[in-house]
């Protein structure tokens, strides 16, 4: 019986840490015993459990310290999941237990290999065994046989070994969301603007997803073990990776620089880490001043604190909560987890440097050689810098979460001052990079609206905008482009909650719920994403997103509810996020798989209702359509609208800049008043010819003049120029006809 089962597995746990003890599975583990009694006389610095059932052997390894002296009885409670299933008193007098009747002050070191009765084996169920990130413990208060009073309480957590934290599912989660934003950049660079911006908008909402998963790992609220096994297979994308020899490197650095690293690797054969997973009802008074982080409920005068947050037990066991519980699953020193995240990110930004580069040097070759047509990846081939620019703006994008996290976390650990000095360097700069390209992506949609009175004519006609600002914007549509302002926002805030409130679980949870609840409000009323079905997927993962906070919100146990609550909740967690993940899997995976396969992949996407599509036509198609606009442009020196040289700032270049000149500036005309205005666009563009290679007198941007047509909105705010003015009659009688669709008409 299931009853009688776990009675003698999880007492045989319990017991290691006592005396003679056996626990566990092919494989039942238990790994550390954990006081829940404020002055337990009885702890452990090392338990180590292992049961195997093939053998029905238990191997015990235990450093346990008494002092308890005199006879007591065992009240054992098991529980799985959080439900209580057996309930039972033993007198170890009466089963014969040496050592223990009575029991005797003083440190009992054991290691040992104890035969399991077949009786108690064979009534252990299956799925015990293979269920992943078992759910069980046991719970055994020492009570003085004569006067009944609890001396002790201890409790083990029993695994099977079990696990969802797979290395595979990281590397298939981490190659698919790599081909899918790689796959966008190849297909743009084809001249399918449309699809890209469609794959590339679920990639980074893909990606997005798989990082706010991992935040839920890095919260110190505490999580049943299948939420954190979940959590940690999404870890890669906060860059904590571990590799050995860099681990290695980082505590090299750490000591060169003045810091202090930890060892709890290294004292693993000594003593016991605790990977806390739900609040201790109490906890021993020694251990209350260092776990100020961890537990709500302990002591307000507490004062003491070991330095990084490598909190130990009055019995001399670590307990790992919230980021450092993270860093220890994944084999990574506490103190070196600042270093691994930012030089991954480093990694990231050289290798796509690199990639870019080699690859227009094959284009390059691939053309010189004739392997491949001249017009292919032309746009990329002649502004590959701008390109490249474009790309390192959106890995700053993609990366700040995972920086901003251990940046910030970083200021309260200092590890050693040179790290804290690089943590300044890299949120100050990441912040202010990004915070300075939202507002470039601002000013230019304010000047395409004053100008032609739609924010996407500018937006996504200009190749250099779009292709060095695009990754702010290009996922919304038009008219909501300031979006990436409050995405920003939303980002640094929980990253803010996620690196101070490790102390604090409740506020923690309370924040994330604001947060997500207001990311969901927004972006179901806004819904700023490009197009219906982009809006659905990203609305859909909002309301994930809220759901998941609302369970770290139980987990915190804010409602002091039962365990078995948090069991039930930690399941269906578990569940709820492995299907939904699954389903964005499939839909990104379908999605970019099938562009492959059309003729023409932009005709699989509805155009959007703001006419970028219009705009973004291909540098191929644009450039040279004539034989005389290609003969002035080479007298000229453009190479397809793109400048030479890495420019840190293209404004000069741009056609927003170029047409406001153009439009705005007219100290310098003396045009007669009744010169036609055919002829003063003539001179105009004889004086000062285009830079971009969008050229508003070709069909494609109509500029001329057009008596017929409506009167601008906008005539009111205009200056009223000289009755012959030409720049005063176009702003008064040619309107834009880019104001469709885009709610500015």
């Amino acid at each position: 019986m299931w009853f009688s089962t776990l009675r003698s597995i999880l007492f045989v746990s319990w017991l290691s840490a006592v005396l003679p003890g056996a626990a566990a599975e092919p494989m039942l583990v238990s790994n550390s015993l954990n006081t829940c009694q404020e002055d337990s006389m009885f702890t452990a610095s090392l338990f180590e459990v292992v049961y195997t059932p093939n053998n029905n052997t238990a191997y015990i390894n235990i450093v346990a310290t008494s002092s308890v002296e005199g006879s007591v009885k065992f009240d054992i409670a098991i529980s799985a999941y959080g439900y209580t299933i057996i309930q039972t008193t033993i007198d170890p007098c009466e089963v014969g237990l040496a050592g223990l009747c009575p029991m005797t002050a003083g440190k009992i070191p054991l290691e040992f290999n104890l035969p399991v009765d077949d009786s108690a084996a064979s009534q252990i169920p299956g799925i015990a065994y293979t269920f992943p990130d078992l759910d069980a413990t046991v719970r055994v208060f020492l009570n003085m046989t004569d006067t009944g009073k609890s001396v002790a309480c201890v409790e083990a957590d029993i695994s099977n070994g079990k696990t969802v934290d797979l290395i595979a599912v990281k590397w298939v989660l981490a190659i698919i969301a790599g081909l899918v934003l790689c796959s966008s950049a190849v297909i743009n660079g084809l001249g399918h603007s449309n699809a890209a911006a469609h794959i590339a908008s679920g990639a980074l909402s893909l990606f997005g997803f798989f990082q706010s998963q991992a935040m839920l790992g890095l919260t110190a609220i505490h999580m049943p073990p299948v939420v954190q096994s979940w959590t940690q297979d999404f870890q890669w994308s906060m860059g904590i990776i571990n590799v050995d020899f860099m681990q290695d490197i980082f505590t090299w650095y750490q000591r060169a620089t003045g810091g202090t690293p930890s060892t709890i690797f290294d004292s693993l054969t000594t003593v016991s880490v605790q990977v806390e997973k739900r609040a201790l009802a109490a906890a021993p008074e020694a251990a209350a001043n260092l776990y100020r982080r961890t537990a709500q409920m302990l002591p307000r005068g507490a004062a003491e604190l070991l330095k990084r947050g490598n909190v130990m037990t009055g019995s001399g066991s670590y307990i790992v909560y919230g980021i450092q519980r993270a860093a220890f699953k994944a084999d990574i020193e506490s103190t070196n987890l600042f270093m691994t995240g930012l030089t991954f990110f480093c990694l990231l930004v050289i290798f796509t440097i690199g990639a870019v580069a080699a690859f227009k040097g094959l284009c390059e070759l691939a053309v010189k050689q004739k392997w491949m047509k001249g017009n292919t990846f032309l746009e990329f081939r002649n502004g590959w810098l701008t390109v490249l620019k474009g790309i390192l703006f959106r890995l700053t994008l993609i990366g700040y979460p995972q920086m901003a996290i251990l940046c910030l976390w970083e200021f309260t650990q200092v590890d050693s001052p040179a790290e804290v000095v690089l943590a300044v360097f890299f949120i100050v700069g990441m912040t202010g990079t990004l915070a300075w390209a939202a507002s470039k992506v601002i000013r230019i949609a304010r000047r395409s609206v004053a100008m032609h009175r739609n924010p996407a004519y500018i937006l996504f006609s200009d190749p250099q905008a779009l292709n060095k600002w695009g990754f702010l914007y290009i996922q919304f549509r038009a008219s909501a482009y300031y979006f990436i302002i409050p995405v920003l926002a939303y980002t640094l805030v929980k990253a803010m909650f996620i690196a101070f409130a490790q102390g604090n679980s409740t506020a923690q949870a309370i924040g994330f719920l604001l947060i997500e609840a207001g990311a969901l409000i927004a972006a179901s009323v806004l819904r700023p994403w490009m197009d219906k079905s982009t809006n659905s997927f990203n609305i859909a993962i909002c309301a994930v997103n809220f759901v998941n906070a609302i369970f770290l919100l139980i987990f915190s146990d804010v409602f002091n509810q039962p365990a078995l609550v948090n069991g039930v909740i930690g399941l269906i967690l578990f569940f709820l996020n492995a299907i939904f993940a699954t389903i964005l899997l499939i839909m990104v995976i379908v999605s970019t798989t099938l562009v492959f396969y059309r003729k023409n992949p932009d005709g699989r996407y509805q155009f959007m209702a703001d006419d970028r599509a219009s705009f973004m036509k291909s540098q191929s198609q644009l450039t040279g359509t004539t034989e005389l606009d290609a003969l002035a442009a080479t007298a000229r020196g453009d190479k397809a609208g793109y400048k030479h040289g890495l420019d840190l700032d293209d404004d000069n270049e741009s056609i927003s800049s170029a047409s406001l000149r153009r439009r705005t500036d007219t100290s310098n005309l003396s045009i007669h008043a009744a010169a036609p205005v055919s002829a003063y666009s003539r001179n105009n563009n004889l004086s000062k010819p285009p830079r971009s290679p969008v050229d508003p007198s070709t069909p494609l941007f109509p500029a001329t003049s057009n008596p017929q047509r409506a009167p601008s909105p906008y005539n009111d705010s205009v200056a009223s120029h000289p009755s012959g003015s030409p720049p005063s009659y176009r702003a008064q009688n040619n309107a834009s006809p880019w104001q469709r669709g885009a709610g500015y008409d």
